[in-house]
């Protein structure tokens, strides 16, 4: 029986490439699942392709948005996956707005989720996984502040991990940075076709360059993995890559 199988699964940013991936395999787990984006649209598609999936139509950063989450299913595991598009440009071609756009979508989301996750408490032994970047150690010199927006949620899912542990709540707080941009999804193509403008060379040409990137169904194998706590992985930060999932090199973990 799949680890998954009867328990309640909470995704938010559920219509994205890798959020619709783990919602498709949650529910291949049998897993009780609620989709949430702000998109009403886009989630009913959803629903009408994955049977069984529940939907909430709603913007995760809006106030009050984790008790209405909470509201509709208190999650033995909840995905943290949603977060604004990054600008496309260098350093000195952006306003702050489009540089700050990431931490005011992606940090405060997680953020506000962590603290409510704390606060409820939701019940020991649930998961809460943030899905980060590998952006996050290497870098991103044409998103503005995604980066660093990214590198936060690997120290908030650091303090909620320590808070749990010192209120002796037995929640388990995650990041999981996907290690390459994957091709096959909207944000992916938005940042090949970015870089390409600014190296001066073809997408195609960018991507037959890269690596083999891991895809969204890895990071939803990922995902499943690392539910629930579990002592084969320790720490608050991990990489996924096609080949498998990777803990942050201890000096990164110390600083995280």
């Amino acid at each position: 029986m799949s680890k998954l199988t009867g328990k309640n699964v909470v995704i938010l940013g559920a219509t994205g490439g890798v959020g619709a991936a783990i919602v498709r395999r949650a529910i291949a787990e049998n897993a009780r699942t609620l989709a949430v984006a702000r998109r009403r649209g886009l989630l009913e598609q959803l629903a009408r392709d994955v049977p069984k999936l529940e939907i909430l139509a709603l913007d995760a950063c809006a106030e009050g948005a984790p008790s209405r989450v909470f509201d509709a299913m208190v999650p033995d595991l909840l995905v943290v996956c949603g977060g604004a598009r990054p600008p496309t440009a260098p350093l000195h071609e952006l306003t702050w707005t489009q540089f700050a756009v990431n931490w005011e979508s992606d940090v405060r989301m997680s953020f506000e989720f962590c603290k409510a996750a704390l606060n409820t408490p939701l019940p020991p032994g649930s998961t809460v996984i943030l899905i980060s970047s590998g952006a996050a150690l290497g870098g991103s010199p044409i998103s503005g502040g995604y980066a660093a927006a990214k590198r936060t949620q690997m120290f908030i899912a650091n303090y909620g991990q320590k808070e749990s542990d010192r209120l002796q709540l037995g929640i388990r707080f995650v990041a999981l940075a996907p290690s390459m941009i994957m091709p096959d999804t909207d944000l992916g193509r938005l940042a090949i076709d970015g870089y390409a403008k600014y190296l001066g060379v073809s997408p195609d040409s960018l991507v037959r360059g890269m690596k083999s990137p891991q895809s969204p169904h890895d990071v939803a194998d990922a995902v499943s993995e690392l539910f629930p706590a579990s002592t084969s992985w320790t720490g608050s930060a991990f990489t996924v890559a096609h080949d498998g999932i990777a803990a942050v090199g201890r000096n990164d973990q110390d600083r995280v």
